[in-house]
């Protein structure tokens, strides 16, 4: 198969493809790397994205003729794995939303870096990562799933084996204690 076949070909049509040539997952790595590293470059920092995001293709690579078509696209199911890694960095993780609270912290260079500045402006990077830091864990990762990974909520209950009212819901709470947070630091600034 050409590249130009491989850059039109459907998540199905990749699976079959990587089935029965393992060297064809090369086309998902090029199709949604830059995806997966924005979004695990926004919960960790730059060079923990980095490794988290090569560990995601690593483990979707070992686990590549588990991927079922039928339960959804390769996308939400590599920002499952994806998640999943966080969840092993997660002091990582919250180390990184105490610094950027404190207004310490390394950003990423390059194009992708315009995402991870964007959800992190520097004025608000501090007051959002102390927001960040009061959500829980289904909560921390819905949020991010949408706003980093840019998601739809059909798409984060695959990543996250949940239902799509679960997702509905964690979004709302996680959005509503945000704003109170934010609100409350307004008010005492």
């Amino acid at each position: 198969m050409s590249a130009g076949v491989e850059e039109r070909a459907d998540d199905a049509e990749l699976a079959a493809l990587f089935r029965r040539d393992p060297e064809s997952f090369t086309a998902v790595y090029d199709r949604y790397h830059r995806d997966v590293y924005r979004y695990v470059s926004g919960r960790l920092d730059v060079q923990a994205g980095e490794d988290a995001a090569a560990e995601t293709f690593l483990v979707a690579f070992g686990l590549r003729d588990r991927f079922d078509p039928e339960r959804g696209g390769l996308r939400p199911w590599l920002f499952g794995i994806a998640t999943n890694i966080v969840a092993r960095h997660r002091r990582r993780e919250a180390r990184h939303y105490k610094a950027l609270a404190r207004g310490r912290a390394e950003t990423a260079d390059g194009p992708e870096s315009r995402v991870v500045a964007t959800v992190a402006a520097q004025g608000m990077r501090p007051r959002v990562a102390r927001a960040l830091l009061g959500l829980n864990q289904g909560e921390r990762d819905v949020l991010l799933l949408v706003a980093l990974g840019q998601l739809t909520h059909e798409e984060v209950a695959q990543a996250l084996g949940v239902s799509y009212g679960t997702v509905g819901s964690r979004l709302s709470r996680a959005r509503k204690k945000l704003n109170k947070t934010l609100n409350r630091e307004d008010l005492h600034g």
